[in-house]
């Protein structure tokens, strides 16, 4: 079945809180959705599917966070998705909920997610759970990995092959600030320069503080629907054109030694089935928990050569301007991070083509590329959306 351009993104909602002390995270996650419904001119009564992922913590769900989220929300959804790969899940459920509507297995799908993680009681475990003491994970446990370590050794590796500077990495980072001046809901709003990312703290060889995404409470909500509904309600209906995703691995054992990422298998499914390719693309929002993270999607969904990424971005390719605006409201290094930030690109790429950027706007913009990973590259998910 082919899902090209039969479902649309018809309301979004991203909270304006970024520290949100003692407020649960599906009151945040039932504003949200609210808000997104309203920007679609719908109500709860008209969704019939529902797609949450709240079983890490902070996020205040668990192993049956769809079902617990439906019970806050009052719902009794029909289809219902809880698939959970990481920061890239609410991408993954676009796609999944194209088909479901495609398929008329539901009509109004609510996407959501909300987390807390600057005040969250039940902390987390004191234990990485990629390195579990049995399994798999007992072999590099003895090793100590933590996940910004694993982020580390990516960016290590990648200077290692091909001569990319910390200077680079730090240039993604000053761009991504210069996009979230404007945005008001911006957790960091003051301009940086690359020596002040260089001077910053270092966390983990070669990322320094300001190479890492800010901690922020927080939640989004995305409202899908058929392009034939989607016609009749409030906004500018905004075409699901293409979607790919694809896991590949968990241990960093495992790693491709080149550094390709899950990016380069779902990337192409995306394009090939929105027939576009990257040159066709007006706006991104690619995932930035770290400085590294932008870099390796920018190489394995065809934006740039292997190894030529750290150039490119120096190069100001990712400003408004470049070849590729991209995080136009900030992104994860400025704007916001609960945990994970797949919701947030999503809503930035519909507000980009709804010409309702917060931080910088992409004149006339009409494609947009989205991209999410989860865990430390293990699984990635994209989506082209289109008016």
């Amino acid at each position: 079945m082919n899902i090209s351009g039969r479902t649309a993104i018809v309301g979004v909602y991203e909270s304006a809180r970024r520290d949100a002390p003692q407020v649960h995270p599906y009151q945040i996650q039932m504003e949200c959705v609210m808000g997104a419904l309203a920007d679609a001119g719908l109500e709860l009564a008209d969704v019939d599917g529902l797609c949450v992922a709240a079983g890490d913590w902070a996020e205040g769900g668990g192993v049956n966070s769809v079902t617990e989220f439906a019970e806050y929300a009052g719902l009794r959804p029909t289809w219902f998705n809880s698939t959970d790969v990481g920061g890239c899940s609410y991408i993954v459920h676009a796609g999944h909920a194209a088909a479901a509507i495609a398929a008329g297995l539901a009509e109004v799908v609510v996407i959501s997610y909300a987390a807390t993680p600057r005040w969250w009681p039940l902390t987390t475990p004191s234990f990485d759970p990629f390195v579990l003491p049995a399994g798999p994970g007992q072999y590099e446990l003895p090793y100590g990995p933590t996940l910004i370590s694993a982020y580390a050794l990516y960016a290590r590796r990648h200077m290692h092959l091909y001569g990319t500077t910390p200077e680079q990495l730090a240039s993604v980072a000053v761009t991504f600030r210069s996009h979230a001046l404007a945005n008001p809901d911006a957790r960091l709003r003051a301009p940086i320069t690359v020596d002040e990312v260089l001077a910053s703290p270092m966390i983990a060889d070669p990322l320094h503080r300001l190479d890492c995404c800010v901690v922020t409470d927080g939640g989004g909500a995305v409202v899908m629907t058929s392009a034939e509904r989607a016609r009749d309600l409030r906004q500018k209906p905004v075409l699901l054109s293409g979607f790919g995703s694809a896991t590949v691995r968990t241990q960093l054992s495992q790693i491709d030694t080149d550094l390709k990422t899950p990016a380069a298998l779902s990337g192409p499914a995306a394009f090939a089935m929105a027939n576009l390719k990257p040159s066709d693309i007006d706006v991104a929002q690619l995932y930035d928990a770290f400085t590294i993270t932008p870099l390796l999607a920018l190489e394995d969904l065809g934006f740039c050569q292997r190894g030529e990424s750290g150039a490119f971005a120096e190069a100001g390719q990712l400003t408004l301007g470049g070849a590729l605006p991209c995080n136009t409201d900030g992104g994860g290094l400025s704007s916001n991070h609960p945990g994970k930030r797949g919701i947030f690109a999503l809503i930035e790429g519909a507000r980009q083509l709804r010409g309702e950027g917060p931080g910088v706007q992409v004149p006339d913009a009409r494609t947009a590329l989205v991209h999410g990973l989860g865990g430390t590259f293990c699984a990635a998910a994209t989506a082209i959306l289109t008016i």
